[in-house]
């Protein structure tokens, strides 16, 4: 059955007039722009139980305590919100007036765009409830971008989407795929980006947050999903800011391990090349979720359940991990600038880079495209290290001297070849070579 969708003050109004919803919010940067909502619809008794901002720095930490890190938009900021004001919920209203209630607890921690138009609008949004009487709470949270250009449309969207959390978390905690695709309704396309996602409780036993996170992908809600060793969701930029990162591209469907051997080598030669201090370096295993190279980044129908179990088993590697559908090596370079990283080295099959520097599989403006790959590619402090395959045709193993490019790539290719941009690994053995 498709899923109705109510609009803002409806999904408000629903909640309020839930007797047995009822909680309290607290908000930091934005405005109580969600708590609004709750009262514009009418009926706001029933749920609100109290409203809160603390912008003082004072009083914020004075509630919730110090920030050791000093940043204030962030996920332990958003956490501690949640942990003290639901903490209060259970603390203070108790008796036969609230036996019926499911209690909640929303928070965020926000930054809009400033005066001079100069920060990156973000923040951090979650919400701690029950799902019964007197039950054990459930979390959900996640970290926005603000995209719009204007910083009363950020409030606003903020304004939306916290409503949109709090419905789902009450309406969709079973239907965990339109709990995701609800987080976006009433929203403008273009207006947010949600780039992580984390469940726990009761209510998501048995949940994969890996899965959510990806198809936080697929609904276009971000452009890829970061893991730690444990297979938690990351923020990019709290991983990767200011890091010398190291990237191995794999392929969801491919059956071996990756070839960490080339990987370790790759590794050894960007720490050397670069002047890379070990402590700084941040080395991730990419999972690609298209397994085709195309000339116009469309990728087949993805099996989620199978790249969200590859993507654990490479977390089981010990490595972060990075899901991705960037068919192309410069879509992943303009990702990862985001996050402003010192350097990125990108380990990869020269394979893939026959294809790009191969006229022939591309229509017209072939030349426009190529230089658009090179351009986003290789003008952040990106270098590629390829490592060679075993042509079967030939039985010839190839690298970039001997790597088939069509005469109108030629040129360019020669340009980052001889500057550095593109280099073999080197010092492999015959084992680390594999069959294309």
């Amino acid at each position: 059955m498709e899923r109705e969708i109510l609009d803002t003050k409806r999904k408000a109004l629903k909640i309020n007039l839930n007797p047995k919803i009822y909680g309290t919010f607290a908000e930091i940067g934005a405005g109580q722009e969600v708590a609004r909502n709750f009262f514009t619809a009418g009926a706001a008794s029933g749920t609100v139980a109290k409203t809160m901002s603390a912008y003082d720095m004072t009083f914020s930490d004075a509630i919730y305590g110090v920030e050791a890190s000093g940043r204030y938009v962030s996920q332990s900021r958003l956490l501690k919100m949640l942990n003290h004001e639901f903490s209060l919920l259970t603390e203070r209203l108790s008796g036969e007036k609230y036996d019926d209630r499911t209690f909640f607890a929303f928070a965020d921690t926000v930054t809009t765009l400033n005066y001079n138009k100069s920060n990156d609008p973000h923040g951090w949004i979650g919400i701690r409830f029950q799902a019964e009487p007197d039950g054990e709470p459930n979390e959900i949270f996640f970290h926005v971008r603000l995209l719009d250009t204007d910083a009363a449309l950020q409030q606003n969207v903020l304004g939306i989407i916290g409503v949109n959390l709090v419905y789902a978390a009450f309406y969709y905690m079973n239907d965990h795929k339109a709990m995701i695709e609800s987080l976006a309704d009433n929203l403008t396309v273009g207006s947010v980006e949600i780039d992580l996602i984390s469940v726990n409780g009761p209510a998501f036993q048995g949940v994969d947050n890996i899965l959510l996170n990806l198809y936080l992908i697929v609904k276009d809600f971000s452009d890829a999903a970061i893991f730690d060793a444990q297979g938690s969701p990351c923020l990019p930029k709290d991983l990767l800011y200011k890091k010398d990162i190291m990237i191995l591209r794999t392929k969801y469907e491919q059956k071996s391990n990756p070839n960490f051997s080339m990987l370790n080598k790759a590794v050894d030669q960007f720490v050397r090349t670069e002047h890379v201090k070990e402590e700084n370096l941040s080395v991730l295993i990419e999972v690609l979720m298209s397994n085709v190279l195309s000339a116009d980044d469309v990728a087949p129908e993805i099996d989620l359940i199978a790249v969200a179990k590859r993507a654990e088993e490479m977390c089981k590697t010990g490595n972060r991990v990075i899901v991705s559908n960037f068919t192309r090596h410069n879509k992943l370079a303009k990702y990862l600038d985001r996050c402003r990283p010192k350097s990125v080295g990108i380990s990869t099959n020269i394979n893939n880079l026959k294809f790009v520097f191969n006229s022939t599989n591309f229509g017209e403006n072939y030349t426009s495209q190529l230089l658009s790959y090179v351009s986003d590619m290789f003008s952040k402090n990106v270098k590629l290290f390829a490592y060679p395959y075993l042509d079967k045709k030939t039985n010839q193993v190839i690298t970039s001297i001997n790597m088939p490019v069509t005469a109108d790539a030629k040129p360019l290719f020669d340009f980052l070849i001889i500057n550095g941009y593109i280099t073999d690994i080197e010092e492999y053995s015959e084992s680390d070579v594999k069959t294309v």
